[in-house]
């Protein structure tokens, strides 16, 4: 019988010990089934996806809007822990975690490609499963790449797009924080021990996970800890390093895909809500700018924060989510 992770429980046991054991290596039995949580009629459980088992969250009723929430780097469905009951009373919501990714299961390399495209695959295998086929796209940092492939496919499905952080353009890339991953798609993946090494040590680290949350923060000490600590667990685990390479290495092919995404926008015309964090060092304002050039519909907002919005603007977020949808009749 394979094993799950259960994040909540995983969540607490990791903030409690992590300060004087290292990298984590327990593993926490979760039910099949759906089970509730204590945080206001949020659920979780796993869906079977080929031989892989997603973890999810969910709330709210079925029969209302959904909101299909897609994580980023390095995190999980966890990121929405905040935004998930606050929207939970009129909007059915639904947070998958990638393969690999939070209490998801972590397959091998040789069972599972950790590509951009095997990823948006399984999750719109995820959605079809769980009969989710009307939906908005919430979409932070890797939630971009994942979320327009499945919306370039099924565009008849997608009433809105929500990014927060997620970038579709050259412009929003910040070339002095990517040129390390620049240089690994020059070079290629395993041509160069030194430049991997180097960016496991400064992006997988507790202070560089760290880092990835409090920069650009209003207040940095406000910042839950659980978020880097729970990550650092998770990448700390045999095979990590060298899928969040894959996954960096293949970041090449969404930059390709960009014109491809732009042209969707432009095609299709979602409304799309910008709320991002100015202070992003990796996706800087000038992503969320560029997409004033495409789409017609445009709620945009630029936010006094960094690259985890919801740290420290779930409420605002929540506010402008809900007046977003209600003012195009998605409600």
């Amino acid at each position: 019988m394979k094993k799950h992770f259960n994040s909540f429980a995983l969540l607490a046991s990791v903030a409690a010990t992590m300060a004087t054991v290292g990298a984590g290596t327990a593993l926490f039995a979760a039910p099949q089934s759906i089970a509730q949580s204590t945080s206001q009629s949020v659920a979780y459980g796993f869906e079977e996806v080929g031989d892989t088992e997603i973890f999810f969250r969910e709330a709210g009723d079925p029969s209302n809007p959904a909101l299909v929430l897609l994580h980023g780097f390095p995190h999980s469905s966890h990121q929405y822990r905040e935004l998930i009951p606050l929207l939970s009373e009129d909007y059915y919501l639904i947070a998958p975690d990638y393969p690999g990714f939070g209490a998801s299961d972590f397959p091998s390399r040789d069972e599972y490609a950790y590509t951009f495209d095997n990823i948006a695959e399984t999750v719109d295998t995820f959605l079809e499963q769980k009969g989710v086929d009307e939906y908005s796209l919430v979409i932070q940092d890797y939630g971009a790449p994942v979320g327009l492939r499945i919306a370039t496919q099924h565009p008849e499905r997608v009433q809105s797009i929500i990014t927060q952080n997620g970038n579709l353009y050259e412009a929003g890339l910040n070339e002095a924080a990517w040129s390390p991953i620049m240089q690994l798609w020059e070079e290629g993946r395993g041509q160069n021990a030194e430049l991997e090494a180097n960016i496991a040590k400064n992006v997988f680290s507790l202070e560089g996970l760290r880092w990835q949350y409090t920069h650009g923060t209003r207040n940095p000490d406000a910042i839950l800890p659980d978020n880097w600590i729970l990550d650092h667990e998770r990448l700390s685990r045999p095979g990590q390093h060298e899928v969040q390479l894959d996954l960096f290495y293949d970041y090449r092919s969404n930059v390709a895909m960009y014109p491809e995404w732009q042209a969707y926008l432009r095609n299709e015309q979602p409304p799309v809500l910008v709320v991002w964090g100015k202070n992003d060092a990796f996706f800087p304002a000038a992503g969320a700018e560029a997409f004033k050039r495409d789409v017609e519909d445009l709620d945009f907002n630029l936010l006094d924060t960094g690259h985890f919005a919801l740290e420290e603007d779930a409420q605002l977020i929540a506010r402008k989510i809900r007046a977003f949808l209600t003012a195009r009749g998605i409600d």
